[in-house]
């Protein structure tokens, strides 16, 4: 199957995969204890699947988590960081109520975030497909400004 194709829509195809990062509020290790990082884990993953984002890779550090996710093309990078953070954030603080001592205000995740874009194909790889289009084109007698 093409890759293209786990990816499509009425009018739009594409693949769209993200690394994202997130902290702790105050940066608190709070995932020292396996048990405690296979609920959050189980948090994240649960937050993903309600949004109909897909996970690929995840790591939950001491005090920060990777995640790499595929999107689709009608959700921002942005907007699935922030569902991912919330919903987890939510089942968290009810799967486990004394974070709500450490965390009085009920905010798990500090405000900060990291987002950059990954792709099956590097950008050198991008620009010789778009001088190679660019050049068919050219010898079909199609000029492109």
């Amino acid at each position: 199957m093409n890759i293209y194709q786990q990816n499509t829509h009425a009018h739009s195809i594409g693949w769209s995969t993200y690394h994202f990062e997130w902290c702790t509020k105050y940066r608190y290790k709070i995932f020292k204890q396996s048990y405690i990082k296979n609920l959050c884990l189980i948090a994240i993953i649960e937050a993903a699947k309600k949004h109909k984002i897909n996970i690929l890779e995840i790591e939950v550090d001491m005090d920060h988590i990777h995640v790499i996710v595929s999107l689709s093309m009608t959700m921002n990078p942005s907007k699935a960081l922030n569902l991912m953070k919330g919903l987890s954030a939510h089942l968290l603080f009810k799967l486990l109520p004394n974070l709500r001592k450490r965390y009085r205000k009920g905010h798990l995740w500090s405000r900060g975030k990291f987002a950059a874009s990954v792709g099956h194909i590097t950008l050198e790889n991008a620009k010789k497909y778009l001088e190679d289009h660019h050049a068919k084109e050219f010898s079909k007698g199609i000029s492109t400004p």
